[in-house]
């Protein structure tokens, strides 16, 4: 399966080892050159090695986590592209989650002004969201994606074998994303993603459900590249959710990307009731359910004003505007609404006596 029609093309293939065969064979060998971390290396690595070929490319094994997606790691990136003569014809392979493909994506994009790569995602996450969209970055000062650019890799090959490997909490983290596609576009993938049993997935239909969630976002993605109007609508979650996200590595709490992002659905569902007349009924529904697999980051009305301080910091906001995506029924979106200090008390007071 393949959306060859995409910026990027993405695939799903039966082979990846033969699709990446194919792929080296527009490069020369020396030529090419593959990151990933330590984790998918560890765990990932293995699936791919049985390719002598692939094996014995130059590969760096950068540090895992949040804390690696910093200018140390992106110095090292081009440290090794340099050492090892990689220019702007060159191909870098990125093999890992979305901080390794949005670190990797921002360090091919800039090294020599631009270099090819290709994204293979190894998460849940990594294959709805970081991979595919073209947005590349780093942290930068204690924010999340602070730094960055919007660069295509030339293609995406999505495994779900990958997700064997990778524990019941990072496929948790993807499956948010997902479902923020269904409320933002799609009420039957909604519902099709509630009746997915997350504790026994079924391979075969979570890539029927992952390719569905990657038309939704390429949709976006072809509709406004550069996030100027609708693409903003794939921010639904993200002002509260990555609020929520730098705050607990603040707190030192590390929360996952996709567990902060099911927490500012929640915050950013009760402004849509307040904004945008969402029915209070799926308001309650969606929050219970979400807490139920994804739980509470614990916190009390002292949190309220860093939290909101953390959202001020939104790329999307314009002056002292902090705006969301809001919808005003599952499968319909409105960007752009401003909301005021006191409305998102109120949405983190809902969030924090559930």
């Amino acid at each position: 399966m393949s959306f060859p029609h995409l910026q990027s093309e993405v695939y799903f293939p039966d082979s990846l080892i033969e699709s990446l065969e194919e792929l080296l064979q527009g490069y020369p060998e020396d030529k090419v050159f593959v990151v990933t971390e330590n984790n998918t290396e560890r765990l990932c690595w293995p699936l791919l090695a049985s390719n002598s070929v692939l094996n014995k490319l130059p590969r760096l094994v950068i540090g895992t986590g949040e804390e690696s997606k910093s200018t140390d790691t992106l110095i090292q990136v081009w440290q090794f592209l340099s050492d090892n003569g990689a220019d702007r014809k060159s191909l870098v392979i990125n093999v890992g989650g979305g901080m390794l493909t949005d670190l990797c994506g921002f360090a091919a994009s800039t090294y020599k002004r631009g270099m090819h790569f290709v994204n293979i995602p190894t998460t849940l996450l990594s294959q709805v969201d970081a991979s595919v969209g073209g947005k590349t970055g780093i942290n930068f000062n204690g924010f999340k994606n602070e730094v960055g650019t919007f660069a295509l890799p030339q293609k995406v090959y999505i495994n779900t074998e990958f997700l064997k490997t990778i524990g019941e909490e990072n496929n948790k983290s993807g499956f948010a994303e997902m479902v923020k596609h269904g409320l933002i576009w799609d009420a039957n993938h909604f519902e099709d993603l509630k009746k997915f049993d997350l504790d026994k997935m079924n391979l075969n239909e979570l890539k029927d459900l992952i390719a569905r969630s990657v038309v939704i976002k390429e949709h976006f993605v072809l509709n406004d590249p550069t996030e100027k109007g609708i693409r903003k609508a794939l921010n639904f979650g993200h002002t509260a959710g990555h609020a929520f996200e730098s705050y607990a590595m603040k707190k030192q709490k590390p929360m996952l990307h996709g567990y902060a992002v099911a927490l500012g659905v929640i915050v950013e569902l009760y402004l849509s009731c307040r904004k945008l007349n969402l029915k209070e009924t799926i308001v309650k529904e969606v929050a219970v359910w979400l807490i139920d697999i994804y739980g509470k980051f614990e916190i009390d009305t002292d949190d309220f004003q860093p939290l909101y301080q953390l959202m001020t910091h939104d790329k999307k906001n314009e002056g002292k505007r902090i705006n969301f995506t809001l919808i005003p029924e599952i499968g319909k979106f409105e960007i752009d609404i401003n909301c005021g200090r006191e409305e998102i008390f109120e949405a983190l007071d809902f969030y924090r006596t559930l």
